[in-house]
């Protein structure tokens, strides 16, 4: 079997304010893979996005190993956690964080414009459906199209992974499918490595593989061996 892109081994997280402690990981061990679409569920409080942080370099496990590649993150300073995410990682969150006086192929040139093998503008709009909506502002997209701009941003740097924290946690229904078909097409035609954090329990069905967490830890990691196409996600 090829080696995982990342491997996490006995990850622990504790947040410490004067004398009280959160555990928010408690042992955990993840493997992803290149290519791989893995959707982690939980409830509020479980530990997702305190592991997907620490695997996009936004924070540091307390103890245990993360490695992406060869690379041991968890021994890293900042700044080689900011080089490691500036060339390895795209993140998708669940508020769009785009600059309103922009607009959306300005957004997306924000990224391109410090990478080394970027696509354009126009090429990254055009993968998540938006080729006709570059010359618009935030204020003028739907929720939808504006979530796609940010998808579009992500990637338009080729990261190898993209970590993406309730991409659909504000959209209704239809306009979440739609975010997740482009998803879906990323991680097909790029062969990018996704992480999906959703509360909602039908995107499992597009995954390869569902991690499920509570407490701190991972309960159960479960295969898809027939994949949903996410036009027939129930939401």
């Amino acid at each position: 079997m090829a080696a995982p892109i990342f491997s996490c081994r006995d990850v622990a997280k504790v947040y410490r304010s004067g004398e009280v402690e959160v555990h928010a990981l408690r042992g955990v061990d993840l493997d992803l893979y290149e290519g791989e679409m893995a959707v982690l569920l939980g409830p509020s409080g479980s530990g997702k996005s305190t592991l997907l942080n620490i695997m996009g370099g936004l924070d540091q496990a307390t103890t245990g190993t993360v490695r992406f590649r060869e690379q041991e993150l968890t021994t890293c300073s900042e700044r080689q956690l900011t080089r490691y995410r500036r060339d390895h990682v795209g993140f998708v969150f669940q508020f769009y964080n785009l600059i309103p006086s922009l607009t959306a192929w300005e957004n997306v040139a924000l990224v391109t414009e410090i990478s080394k093998d970027p696509m354009t503008p126009d090429e990254a709009l055009e993968m998540v459906g938006l080729k006709d909506r570059v010359a618009h502002f935030p204020a003028q997209l739907s929720g939808g199209e504006q979530q796609r701009v940010a998808i579009a941003r992500a990637i338009a740097k080729r990261p190898e992974v993209l970590l993406c924290d309730e991409p659909t946690g504000a959209l209704d229904s239809k306009t979440g499918i739609i975010v997740l078909e482009a998803l879906s097409r990323i991680n097909e035609e790029m062969n990018t490595t996704m992480a999906i954090i959703t509360h909602n329990a039908g995107i499992r069905q597009i995954a390869h593989r569902v991690f499920s967490f509570r407490d701190g830890r991972i309960v159960e990691a479960q295969v898809n061996e027939t994949r949903s196409r996410p036009a027939e996600v129930s939401w």
